[in-house]
């Protein structure tokens, strides 16, 4: 009894300790996830699950985003999941997003799992128009996309209307042009032909690397007021504070970079820029919301901290990091090399085999061109035969007229008339007789020659028939040599591959590997400068051929913007470079 009671007691506790849980959705660029949270969870617990189950170590570029009232906001790590401002009802929705962007992809992006998240997030920003991009840059990241997804262009694979579903280009863009569906897949296929042998990884670095140039990447806008009540927009990046026009998202009236910065504070409503500089005036402004100045000072903070981790020498996380991605790339780079020279043996053999199945049907041809003459010869070779024995048969009957003839010629001599009249006619009869049988003789030996004429035609008939078939074993004989090549050929080619393949899955990196792998990359960043110097004239012909295409009506004040900072050379970055003597003056926006 008292067993019973305390195991009952036991399984009551066991009941009770049992945390409640609540069910969480994180909605990534290409997934969705459902997670079972702990009550007691903060956002650090929830966002390590998520990075551990994406295999993300650079988690210092992403954060948890939801929405609340209208405006963006991201789960704080050190506050639990259920004390921020989320809706009730579960599952509760997070977005896995990049919260903090880059200054330079390629040096700073390691994993390849961060460079995809980035490029799927950059690609949906652009073709959302959330990022400006111009016609042009448009095509060119629109092949790399295309790289990216699939693979190398292999025009009996890639057919004309393969890229009729996907979206590549923003609607602006389309709707500014006098082009239909297939003058646009002709004009990125044109490049996306030029990208061959680039891997996923590839494409999609180089994507990053030309949008990280355009003028809104990485940027977040947010509406102000300055004292004077002005509307202005403030903008947000890895380089620091940027003031725009509201009309004007491309390029900004001034830029304060991170490193003239003393300090960043809010109060209430009103937002406090104080420069390095104590010379330069403080600069304040009012949001509308207090939740969108913490919104921003976050975004600050964040983005300070990591311009300010930029310039120092990487942690040893980092270059762990970084030597393992060096080392993975060296690997994969001696894959697709492998990779490449079997493709190209076996292209080889393809085309080897292809000339040798040429070549017999060629044999077969000449065998059966040779096998019907063989038949036509026996045929007419027959025939003489047949009209030899006819000829002949003809002659022996001629022999027997003439024998006949000859006899006759005899009987009447024998028995010639005693009167001259009859001895006459005896006489003409017998000359008569006579000629007749000159002429049969005359006959019967042309019937005799025509007869060894046909004998001698049927003589080079069967000759001809003999080597006839001597030619057709020949043909015969020389097929079968030829297959069995193609098949030790075949067997030869196929046998390298495994050879390559087993190679690579034991390749050890040694230090002349790196300093070789260096060296190539060096040589890489050399053609990598050359290309860019292409691909600016390629970017440039584009542009001027399909101007004549383009309806003025329909630009827009983002595509004026654009084209008048580009002939005066304006962009965000040149603004950050200016020189700050101009900054030392009061600031009156």
């Amino acid at each position: 009894m008292a067993g019973a009671i305390a195991s009952r007691m036991s399984f009551s506790s066991l009941k009770r300790k049992q945390p409640k849980t609540f069910t969480v959705r994180i909605a990534t660029m290409d997934a969705e996830m459902e997670f079972s949270c702990e009550v007691k969870w903060k956002g650090k617990d929830l966002f390590d699950l998520v990075c551990r189950t994406l295999g993300l170590r650079e988690t210092w570029f992403f954060g948890l985003q939801y929405t609340i009232k209208d405006t963006v906001a991201w789960l704080k790590m050190d506050k639990k999941v259920l004390d921020h401002d989320v809706p009730t009802e579960e599952p509760k929705t997070f977005h896995f997003l990049a919260k903090f962007y880059p200054e330079n992809a390629e040096e700073e992006l390691v994993q390849e799992i961060t460079q995809h998240l980035f490029f799927l997030q950059v690609k949906k920003q652009i073709l959302d128009e959330k990022i400006f991009c111009p016609p042009e840059a448009s095509v060119l990241l629109a092949s790399y996309a295309v790289q990216a997804k699939y693979g190398d262009y292999d025009p009996n694979v890639h057919k004309r209307g393969f890229l009729a579903q996907e979206e590549l280009l923003p609607k602006r863009v389309i709707n500014l042009y006098q082009m239909t569906p297939e003058m646009w897949e002709e004009r990125i296929t044109a490049w996306y032909a030029e990208h061959r042998g680039r891997a996923r990884d590839e494409a999609e670095m180089e994507y990053l690397k030309i949008a990280q140039d355009l003028e809104m990447y990485g940027v977040n806008y947010f509406a102000i007021r300055n004292k004077k009540g002005t509307e202005l927009l403030l903008g947000v990046d890895a380089l620091g504070l940027h003031i725009y026009d509201p009309d004007n998202r491309l390029t900004p009236k001034i830029s304060f970079p991170w490193n003239e910065i003393r300090n960043i504070s809010y109060s209430d409503k009103e937002f406090t820029i104080k420069p390095l500089d104590k010379k330069i005036d403080v600069f304040k402004f009012n949001s509308s919301k207090l939740r969108v100045n913490k919104l921003i000072l976050q975004l600050c903070i964040g983005n300070h901290d990591l311009f300010m981790r930029r310039r120092k020498a990487d942690s040893l996380e980092v270059q762990q990091m970084k030597a393992q991605a060096r080392e993975e790339k060296a690997r994969k780079q001696m894959e697709r090399q492998c990779l490449a020279r079997e493709k190209q043996m076996r292209e080889e053999a393809e085309r080897t085999r292809d000339e040798l199945e040429r070549r017999l049907m060629q044999l077969k041809e000449e065998a059966t061109m040779a096998n019907e003459a063989l038949m036509r010869s026996e045929e007419t070779a027959d025939l003489l035969a047949e009209k030899a024995q006819i000829t002949e048969e003809e002659a022996k009957l001629l022999a027997q007229k003439a024998a006949e003839a000859e006899q006759e010629m005899q009987r009447i001599k024998a028995t010639a008339i005693r009167t001259e009249e009859e001895k006459r006619l005896m006489e003409q009869k017998v000359l008569e007789a006579e000629m007749l049988a000159l002429k049969m003789a005359e006959e019967s030996e042309r019937r005799a020659k025509e007869a060894d004429q046909l004998k001698q035609d049927l003589q080079e008939a069967r000759e001809s028939e003999r080597r006839a078939k001597q030619k057709l074993l020949e043909i015969t004989s020389k097929s079968s040599y030829t297959s069995m090549n193609s098949s030790t050929t075949a067997l030869h080619t196929d046998l390298p591959s495994y050879n390559l393949i087993s190679e690579s899955l034991s390749f050890d990196f040694k230090d002349t590997d790196m300093k070789r792998l260096s060296m190539e990359i060096e040589k890489e960043k050399v053609e990598y400068m050359e290309r860019s110097k292409h691909l600016q004239e390629q970017l440039n012909e584009l542009k001027t051929e399909i101007e004549a295409l383009k309806l003025k009506e329909r630009e827009t004040a983002l595509d004026i913007l654009h084209n008048e900072n580009s002939s005066r050379g304006n962009s965000k970055h040149n603004t950050i470079k200016k020189p700050q003597a101009q900054g030392r003056r009061p600031i009156c926006i």
